[in-house]
């Protein structure tokens, strides 16, 4: 529509809309070689995930590792791959968490919310989908990257795609960007939730609540992840009245040479089949949608470590995904952001 006292010439300008765009990491279009190597060469040339100077880094990255790590990504992917849907499991929660997300908004505010999601590597592209709200009307945007507890890898880098997103716009639409919410009471009973529902009300030996890594200079270098981490392993274990020593906190995915936070899940779940704790469970409390560090990873190899050493029950906990309670706690949180704007 062209706005009141306009000239004939005036573009038109759709009725104004209010945005919640919900941010996850991200996924390749596919197993195959090449959709591998453009996925992991975008994710490994962020700098907010490998810090080190380009002349050190970029020939060992395309010399090197996007020769070879293709192929066994793929690998791994193909084993947990979406066939029916032709995408991978992380695409297809996060499609359901938007849509629930999306309706529970829509009951609440009206046609004038429009509800969105985008990936910082791959596709649907931030780029893509804030050009795609712009030009639907959305001048006010809240921007929710799907991140649990914060570190610059994650939360940072998403804000980040976001901003280089807007200054391609000739008219920016305001922004808020949604601070970490691992200490929020919705979220921890939602957490709390899926273990008591996955149990049984039983409480096992050991619960290992395993985190995604970083190297520990990260963490001396002001990063707050490791500590909301830990935090949110203490909250859980208080809200399920559990005694100490019962919840474990790990850190999952090293990669390359450095220290990385420990101590390592992979190694950890050994040790405790060792020490005969036979029967443990495993929850992944920074994963807002199982992915391929999950799937793969947690119930692969880290579930295989396990059996080795002695194991013999190990239950994987599933993320929130599209949960109820976890929707509910995104519309919360988008309705603390979005508060004087709707």
């Amino acid at each position: 529509m062209k706005p009141d006292h306009a000239p004939a010439d005036h573009p038109s300008i759709p009725p104004a809309k209010t945005g919640i765009l919900i941010a996850n990491l991200g996924t390749p279009d596919g197993y195959d070689y090449w959709s591998m190597r453009r996925y992991l060469n975008e994710f490994l040339s962020d700098k907010r995930v490998i810090d080190y100077p380009a002349w050190k880094w970029q020939p060992l990255l395309q010399g090197i590792i996007l020769t070879k790590r293709p192929f066994t990504s793929g690998a791994n992917y193909k084993l947990i791959w979406n066939h029916e849907a032709g995408e991978s499991p992380l695409m297809t929660i996060t499609k359901q968490q938007v849509a629930a997300l999306r309706d529970a908004a829509t009951a609440e505010w009206g046609d004038g919310v429009m509800v969105e999601f985008c990936m910082r590597y791959g596709n649907p592209s931030t780029q893509d989908v804030l050009d795609r709200m712009v030009k639907a009307g959305c001048t006010r945007i809240v921007f929710l990257p799907l991140y649990p507890q914060y570190a610059g890898a994650t939360s940072a880098t998403a804000n980040d795609q976001l901003f280089r997103a807007l200054m391609t716009q000739k008219w920016q639409p305001a922004v808020r960007t949604v601070e970490p919410y691992f200490d929020r009471p919705d979220y921890i009973d939602a957490l709390a939730q899926s273990v008591e529902r996955a149990l049984g009300g039983k409480v096992p030996a050991k619960l290992v609540a395993s985190y995604h890594g970083m190297p520990v200079r990260y963490l001396h270098e002001g990063d707050p992840y490791f500590c909301q981490c830990r935090k949110t392993s203490r909250l859980l274990q208080k809200r399920l009245g559990w005694p100490d020593g019962i919840i474990d906190t790990t850190f999952q995915s090293v990669f390359g040479s450095e220290e990385w936070l420990r101590p390592y899940t992979v190694e950890h779940v050994a040790e405790l089949a060792q020490q005969g704790h036979t029967e443990i469970a495993v929850i992944s409390p920074a994963f807002a949608a199982d992915c391929i560090e999950t799937l793969e990873e947690i119930q692969g190899e880290i579930r295989e470590a396990f059996e080795h050493a002695g194991g013999r029950e190990f239950t994987y906990i599933p993320c929130l995904n599209d949960d109820a309670a976890h929707v509910q706690v995104l519309l919360n949180v988008v309705r603390d952001n979005i508060a004087g704007w709707v």
